[in-house]
C-alpha cells in the first residue's frame, strides 16, 4: 500500500502559524495589516494566530509601537537546538581556531531550501573584518559557501538547484562579478567539485572575498561547509587560492573526522 505524502498530514492552522513566525525573518516588528497581507489571511485570523503564539511566548508586543517581534521563547528553541546539534557544538570551537589562524571572519553554513544558512561564525579582535552573518541566508550563485554546498552534495542536489531555475531567466546578480549565467554556474560546480573548495571573488558583496570548503558525516554525507571570508584588499586571489583554501580545507577536513568521517 503506497504511503500518502507527509504534506496530506499537515494542518493548515500550524502551517500558517509557521509562516506568521517566519515572517519575522528579515523584520525586528510587523503589524497586523502587515501581516495580514503577507499571508494573505483575514484580519481576524491574524489576530488569533498572534494571541495563541503570544499566550505560548513566541510572539510578543511592544508596548511602544504597540507592534509584534519574536518572542523569548524563540531564543529559548534556538539555544536547545545549537546544545543538540553535534555539528554545531564540534564546528564552533573549529571555527574559533581558523578566525585565529587566518586573522579572518569565519562561518558554517548549510543547504536549505537552495539557500546557503548561516548556522554560526566567529571573528577574531582586528579592525577591519566582514560581518558576522549568522542566520542569513545567501544565494548559491555569488557565495563560495553557495557553490561548496551545491557542487559536493551529488548529481542529486545540483539537478535539483538547475530545476528549480526558471528556464531562460538570469540569475540575480550583486555585484558586476556575480555569475548570472547557469551554463557558467554549472561549469563553476564543476570546477569546485574537481578542486575541493570554492572561492567568491567579489561576487556576493563589492569589497569581500571568500573561501569555502566542504564538511562531510560518518556516512560520507555532505554535512554543511565552512568558509574564511575578509576584505579584498587583504584577500586577493593569489591569496585564497594558496593560503586560505587550504586552510579552510584543513579545517572542514578536521570537522569532517570528528563528526566521523573517514578521508
Amino acid at each position: 500500500m503506497a504511503m500518502k505524502p507527509k504534506s496530506d498530514y499537515s494542518i493548515q492552522t500550524v502551517s500558517n502559524a509557521l509562516r506568521m513566525l517566519e515572517s519575522f525573518y528579515k523584520s525586528d516588528e510587523l503589524g497586523v495589516s502587515e501581516l495580514s497581507r503577507r499571508l494573505r489571511l483575514h484580519k481576524n485570523n491574524v489576530f488569533r494566530l498572534l494571541a495563541t503564539l503570544e499566550e505560548h511566548g513566541y510572539i510578543e508586543q511592544s508596548l511602544e509601537t504597540d507592534r509584534y517581534r519574536l518572542g523569548t521563547r524563540c531564543l529559548e528553541l534556538s539555544q536547545s537546538f545549537a546544545r543538540g546539534n553535534a555539528l554545531l557544538q564540534r564546528a564552533h570551537p573549529i571555527l574559533n581556531e581558523l578566525a585565529l589562524k587566518s586573522g579572518e571572519t569565519t562561518h558554517l553554513a548549510v543547504l536549505r531550501d537552495q539557500e546557503a544558512v548561516h548556522l554560526d561564525g566567529v571573528q577574531p579582535e582586528r579592525m577591519l573584518l566582514t560581518g558576522l552573518r549568522v542566520g542569513d541566508r545567501l544565494p548559491i550563485n555569488c557565495t563560495a559557501l553557495g557553490k561548496v554546498l551545491v557542487s559536493c552534495s551529488g548529481e542529486a542536489t545540483r539537478e535539483g538547484f538547475v530545476a528549480s531555475m526558471t528556464p531562460g531567466v538570469f540569475l540575480n546578480a550583486r555585484t558586476e562579478n556575480t555569475i548570472v549565467d547557469i551554463d557558467k554556474l554549472l561549469e563553476e560546480f564543476d570546477r569546485v567539485a574537481e578542486q575541493g573548495f570554492a572561492l567568491d571573488l567579489e561576487e556576493c558583496e563589492t569589497g569581500m572575498c571568500c573561501a569555502a570548503a566542504p564538511v562531510y558525516d560518518a556516512s560520507g554525507k555532505l554535512a554543511g561547509a565552512i568558509s574564511i571570508s575578509g576584505p579584498a584588499s587583504r584577500l586577493s586571489r593569489e591569496t585564497l587560492q594558496s593560503e586560505s583554501s587550504r586552510w579552510a580545507v584543513s579545517a572542514a577536513e578536521q570537522l569532517s573526522l570528528e563528526l566521523g568521517h573517514r578521508l
